[in-house]
């Protein structure tokens, strides 16, 4: 980008902090607990997980994809950063599925 378009830099670098903004914590179980809810749990991880790495994904394709068009067609700028963010809001399904989850 900074060789064809040089003032579009700022925007292509959207993209990588999307895709930095995927990072969940995890936290520590008890040793106490029953096997329910031990799945229960495993389910809430796996959830997260997933979506996570299904919305990096999504994220780092059109993020490529988009910084190229960017550079050829500055119009589809607004279009790009529509679809980053319904990629982005695939790891926020997971994280509402496993909050669910782990509160039962």
């Amino acid at each position: 980008m900074s060789v064809m378009r040089p003032e579009l830099i700022m925007k292509s670098i959207i993209p990588v902090v999307m895709a930095g903004s995927e990072q969940f914590t995890g936290r520590n179980l008890c040793s106490g607990k029953v096997l329910a809810q031990s799945f229960l749990h495993l389910g809430a991880g796996l959830s997260v997980g997933l979506s996570g790495l299904a919305a990096g994904f999504a994220i780092g394709i059109v993020g490529d994809a988009g910084v190229r068009g960017t550079a050829q067609q500055p119009r589809l700028f607004v279009g790009m950063i529509l679809i980053l963010i319904f990629a982005e809001v695939l790891g926020l399904y997971g994280l509402i599925v496993a909050l669910i989850l782990s509160t039962k």
